[in-house]
């Protein structure tokens, strides 16, 4: 079962969201997830008929802080999520948003523009919040495949979760990501830029689907 819906300890909804808000009322910049992200969009984006904006999968997106703010810059953002609490929320902040309810494990999401039989693809898919650790255990492969299947050829897969006695290791992190067909290109401390150390609680990892 996924760790995350097994756990009754965890804030969800509004009462999630009150925590950024009491760092952002205290000056915090609560979208370093965003600006990180945002940074790797690509400089210009064709598709044949003109140019497009940048598109992202907000995989795991819960109240849809991260999501929220890069649509707001701009990006053709879709947010998912396995917990309808939290997709509530984000659907009461920002309604005209593309939120859909799923389970990584799963993921099928289907590009209207395309007709059914294509699977829609995104230039960045970011896992920001912990989201590989609260995932059933056993299914980080199979999410990673699921996730690569959304991912454009020389798209980004970004994730950031901490580290610790019990939890993902970067070691099996990486070896499920290149079984997925992805090579790791950065990996920091934090989400502002800190470089990596070993032996550190936390890490962003960038990892890049080849182009073809």
């Amino acid at each position: 079962m996924n760790r995350w819906l097994s756990r009754d300890d965890v804030p969800r909804g509004a009462d999630y969201d009150a925590r950024w808000e009491r760092a952002a009322a205290a000056g915090s910049n609560i979208h370093g997830e965003a600006d990180f992200i945002a940074s790797f969009a690509p400089v210009s984006v064709g598709d044949g008929d003109g140019d497009r904006v940048p598109s992202v999968l907000d995989a795991g997106c819960g109240t849809g802080r991260v999501g929220i703010e890069l649509a707001r810059r701009g990006f053709a953002m879709v947010g998912v999520d396995v917990d309808p609490a939290m997709l509530e929320r984000a659907r009461a902040k920002h309604p005209n948003g593309d939120w859909q309810l799923a389970d990584l494990a799963t993921l099928d999401l289907r590009d209207p523009h395309r007709g059914t039989n294509d699977v829609r693809r995104f230039d960045i898919v970011a896992l920001p919040g912990n989201v590989m650790i609260f995932l059933a255990a056993g299914t980080e492969a199979t999410v990673l495949q699921r996730l690569v299947a959304h991912l454009v050829p020389g798209g980004v897969l970004i994730a950031g979760f901490q580290l610790g006695a019990g939890r993902l290791t970067l070691a099996r992190y990486d070896e499920v990501s290149a079984a997925a067909g992805l090579r790791l290109e950065q990996r920091l401390g934090t989400w502002d830029g800190q470089p990596f150390e070993p032996g550190g609680d936390y890490a962003v990892s960038v990892h890049r689907l080849a182009e073809g």
